[in-house]
């Protein structure tokens, strides 16, 4: 759906994306996560035409941004972070202005309307009849839900929206955020944000900017897997001793012998032992270490093996705000 190779973009002697490459296919949520100045908004001002690229190539739908920038803004529906509107027309004076500037054909703008303000939970009737007050008078919510439907109106395969919650309290962004779940089943949607909670609530894949480069792409435990190559377990045992544990541990699937990467052992109430200890991908087993369930049937299968109860077994991974603050953390410390 769209491909993206090697892109480079200046303002002068900035260079503020730096061959940046990555692919979004149909009905994914890709989310942008990066710091304040990290080139997000100027890549997707680059995918919907509004940019050249400097350098390499965008594709969408197989067509060229820079070649056949029309072309591709008819397949795109763009959201940006100050929404365009005019305060003294009413949410359906402005759809229409955007349908006649989409050349909607006449016969199809009343449904093409209708439709985006349903979408969008605009009323065009009702107790709040939503639709036919003037803009100015509308909540920050309701604008964003406008801004929704104007990006929607002509049906795109794919939305852009950059930093669509800004500046919304949290029942709005709860809702907004639920609009974005809902347009993300049928459509390829690209969604810029700084806030890591927006990245959970809606986003199959994560791409993480800094500096105008990619610090990481993939799925948030995908990622974490691959900077932290396994995962911290904490159990706590009965019937173990705390002072023999240290040799009964080596006979753990996926520890090296000899070796007890991350091991802290202490004793608990009642004659439990708390251990916690690191497991490297690839163990007890398993295909890889997020593969959660076969993982942890192996530490189960090794503690029934040596006559040990679990009374608690939590795995640890880094969450995506520590995935975040490291990435970008380590990028800001280099020289």
């Amino acid at each position: 759906m769209i491909e993206v190779q090697n892109l480079t973009k200046r303002y002068g002697p900035v260079e503020a994306v730096k061959d940046v490459s990555f692919s979004v296919g149909r009905e994914q949520v890709l989310g942008f996560l990066g710091p304040n100045g990290a080139g997000k908004t100027t890549i997707m001002k680059i995918l919907t035409g509004y940019h050249f690229p400097s350098g390499g190539t965008v594709l969408v739908d197989g067509i060229s941004v820079q070649d056949e920038p029309l072309a591709v803004k008819s397949r795109i529906g763009y959201l940006p972070e100050s929404v365009p509107l005019y305060g003294d027309l009413t949410p359906l004076e402005y759809l229409t202005f955007i349908a006649e500037a989409r050349l909607i054909p006449r016969e199809d703008q009343k449904k093409k309307i209708q439709s985006a303000l349903d979408a969008c939970g605009l009323e065009a009737s009702g107790p709040r009849q939503v639709a036919g007050k003037k803009i100015e008078t509308l909540s920050k919510g309701y604008k964003q839900r406008l801004g929704l439907a104007q990006a929607i109106i002509h049906d795109p395969p794919i939305l852009i929206l950059d930093e669509p919650t800004s500046g919304l309290d949290p029942n709005q962004i709860i809702e907004i955020r639920g609009l974005i779940r809902e347009l993300g089943k049928r459509k390829t949607v690209i969604l810029s944000t700084h806030i890591l909670q927006e990245v959970e609530a809606v986003c199959s894949q994560v791409l993480i900017l800094n500096e105008g480069r990619i610090a990481a792409q993939g799925k948030p435990e995908e990622i974490a897997g691959s900077m932290k190559g396994g995962d911290t377990w904490e159990l706590v045992l009965k019937g173990a001793d705390a002072a023999l544990l240290p040799d009964a541990l080596a006979g753990l699937p996926g520890l090296p012998a000899g070796e007890l990467p991350g091991v802290n052992i202490s004793d608990g109430p009642g004659g439990t032992v708390a251990v916690s200890f690191f497991l490297p991908a690839r163990a007890a087993g398993t295909e890889g270490a997020g593969d959660e369930g076969d993982a942890g049937e192996g530490i189960f299968d090794w503690a029934v093996s040596r006559g040990f109860k679990i009374l608690r077994m939590d795995r640890k991974r880094l969450s995506l705000e520590d995935i975040f603050v490291k990435l970008t953390g380590e990028e800001e410390d280099r020289p």
